[in-house]
């Protein structure tokens, strides 16, 4: 394995982050859902108007990691107007980290997380919060693992189905 690189996603790079977006929420959520809530949303939420207008939002920001070319994963982040839910201006959202099934275990979703953190950092945050489904244990644990807390949930539709999320933040100390 060649070594994780990251780079800031541009908007020409909307296939790569449609591809990628495709991939990993059908391999990680195909078998939980109906086949076609499951088309339904990979058709409207990696449509290209989608997903120009989240790589378009000055409020947000996309992350590509890359074994050499190839791009394994990516990470979206929020701030501002463009958090899924009002969390205020020193928070930032992690919506996405979006990491293909082949590449987990291999740090590549840590990496991303760090890049989320530094840059949180470096906007002077005070706290990091995200969305989970309560039916995800192994991306609850990443996130515990990485100091976050539950501290609320939400409903996420999906399709004809209500799934609850699971809110979790983690304070950043100055």
């Amino acid at each position: 394995m060649e070594p994780i690189t990251i780079r800031k996603a541009e908007g020409s790079d909307l296939a790569t982050v449609q591809q990628i977006g495709r991939e990993t929420f059908f391999e990680t959520f195909a078998a939980a859902n109906t086949e076609a809530d499951m088309q339904k949303y990979l058709r409207e939420n990696f449509s290209d108007a989608n997903v120009s207008a989240e790589l378009s939002n000055p409020d947000s920001e996309f992350f590509i990691a890359l074994e050499g070319e190839a791009p394994v994963g990516y990470l979206k982040i929020n701030t501002g107007q463009a958090q899924t839910e009002p969390q205020g201006e020193t928070a930032l959202e992690i919506e996405r980290i979006y990491v293909k099934n082949a590449y987990h275990g291999k740090k590549v979703g840590q990496l991303l997380y760090e890049q989320a953190l530094t840059i949180a950092r470096k906007q002077n945050k005070t706290r990091l919060w995200l969305g989970v489904w309560e039916e995800n244990p192994k991306a609850i644990r990443f996130y515990e693992k990485n100091g976050f807390v539950a501290f609320d949930k939400h409903i996420f539709q999906f399709g004809d189905d209500a799934q609850t999320d699971i809110l979790m933040k983690k304070e950043l100390a100055d």
